[in-house]
């Protein structure tokens, strides 16, 4: 079994997934650092249950949610005829879903800390609160974008129980990387599961590093 095919579909649906949670978790994210409203907590809650979650309870509830019987993938039949689990697109929904709360929650936290008399100026000078939030609220708060697309991609990249329940382990369609260290591992190929699991180690810590060093300069400025 070849370790580019496995790889390249994780870096297809790793970059799927971080562009899809920063279009929808943006403004999650500003709603929840702006809200005062008492359901704050329980929108939290939702966002952030992936992290606590064992990935087979979450892929298990993602199966029937998205299976041809499921509310989301009988809808999904009736429009393209093809099922939702065990495909491409499948994977793409459960990983936007497993990987939300890395998404969301830097960038919460970016915006949160954004002194509020920045916005107020803009306000004053007669700017909307759109263009506000574009020319002011998104430009200094880049620093927890970059950390919500680095965790974001490294955390798909590396998903396992989720992709497994919901896409299976079809060649060329949804055997991600992990799946195809694990299947290496039951055939007692370990020569070839440390090669992908030593190039999954390498990546996960270049990422990590990168992020840490960016974050150290901006906090330096």
């Amino acid at each position: 079994m070849s370790i580019f095919g496995p790889l390249w579909l994780s870096v297809q649906l790793a970059f799927a997934t971080t562009v899809i949670l920063v279009l929808v978790g943006t403004p999650v994210a500003w709603w929840l650092s702006q809200t005062r409203t008492r359901w704050k907590p329980v929108v939290q809650a939702v966002v952030a249950m992936p992290i606590v979650l064992p990935p087979t309870v979450l892929g298990f509830y993602l199966l029937i949610l998205l299976g041809p019987d499921g509310a989301i993938g009988s809808w999904w039949v009736q429009l393209t005829g093809s099922a939702l689990t065990f495909s491409f697109t499948g994977l793409v929904i459960a990983s936007c879903i497993y990987s939300l709360p890395f998404a969301v929650q830097p960038i919460q936290n970016a915006f949160e800390s954004l002194p509020k008399h920045y916005l107020e100026r803009a306000w004053t000078l007669g700017a909307s609160r759109l263009d506000a939030f574009f020319s002011v609220a998104v430009p200094l708060s880049l620093r927890g974008f970059v950390s919500g697309i680095v965790l974001s991609f490294a955390h798909t990249l590396g998903e396992f129980g989720v992709v497994l329940m919901v896409g299976g382990n079809i060649p060329g369609e949804t055997r991600v990387i992990s799946i195809a260290i694990y299947d290496h591992v039951e055939s007692l190929n370990y020569t070839a599961a440390h090669q992908m699991s030593l190039l999954l180690v390498g990546f996960a810590f270049a990422v990590l590093a990168t992020m840490f060093v960016i974050n150290r300069r901006w906090s330096e400025r």
